[in-house]
């Protein structure tokens, strides 16, 4: 792979990463390398301890590799004081799987989507509570209904969406998906469908991470696929190409699961 600053989000090369001591030490990760380019929708799909979470949480900067690099924008991602983790503080937002553990219970669905506004150095009330409301329109929550509630006042699809109104207020270049969809209902799934999708028309230049074990959810959002196994890319390409004409067992055991 060929990083270019000018288009590539994230190059990974050679990445790795164990846990535990010795004997007992686990390889989550084997000489992983990937790169996600400015405005396209990458899903990295694999069974449970696949190594998925541990990728994303090391392309993030959030733990960091035993071996190999990762890049953001052309700059190193290792530890917090690295300049491509700080660059990535600044440019990316993140959606986790439960709403209702990554929302404030305490907080009105305003004060939450105001935080990250707050933290880029947006202070002013009124340019906050703008960026605030077109968030929610962007993933379909009328703002006057919306704003003033308290976590607990929504359904698990609304607070779905309002996780995501909070992660791209600040308009991200990058935006990664933790397993989105597992702990929402199938009727409130479609909406939040639509929600990823009116993001990627109005934000057509912001790269998406999407980690997933829905093949009906990868299949309506990513453009591209990365399988992993036991740590290791499997196969990657084309979301059609590799749905409808998967390459290695594992994943055609992954869409032969998914069609039961």
């Amino acid at each position: 792979m060929n990083a270019n600053a000018e288009t590539t989000m994230i190059h990974a090369e050679h990445v790795s990463k164990r846990f535990g001591r010795a004997t007992e030490a686990c390889q989550t990760l084997s000489d992983v390398s990937l790169q996600i380019d400015r405005g396209e929708s990458v899903a990295i799909i694999g069974g449970s301890g696949s190594g998925k979470s541990t990728l994303v949480r090391i392309l993030l900067g959030l733990e960091n590799a035993d071996s190999g690099t990762v890049e953001y924008r052309g700059q190193t991602v290792h530890g917090r004081h690295s300049p491509g983790w700080r660059l990535l503080r600044r440019e990316s937002g993140l959606v986790l799987q439960n709403p209702f553990t990554s929302l404030d219970p305490r907080w009105t669905i305003a004060r939450s989507i105001y935080e990250p506004l707050r933290v880029a150095g947006i202070r002013g009330r009124k340019e906050m509570a703008a960026a605030a409301e077109s968030a929610l329109e962007q993933v379909g929550l009328e703002p006057d209904q919306f704003m003033g509630r308290y976590p607990i006042d929504l359904s698990g699809g609304q607070a779905q969406r309002a996780a995501i109104a909070r992660a791209v207020v600040t308009n991200p270049a990058l935006l990664v998906a933790d397993e989105p969809m597992s702990a929402i209902d199938v009727a409130a799934r479609l909406q939040i469908l639509d929600s990823f999708a009116a993001l990627r028309r109005s934000h057509p230049g912001m790269a998406l991470i999407m980690v997933s074990h829905d093949l009906g959810v990868v299949r309506r959002i990513a453009e591209r696929i990365v399988v992993l196994h036991e740590g290791v890319v499997v196969e990657s390409g084309p979301t059609a190409a590799i749905l409808e004409h998967p390459r290695h067992d594992y994943t055609k055991r992954l869409i032969d699961a998914a069609s039961l």
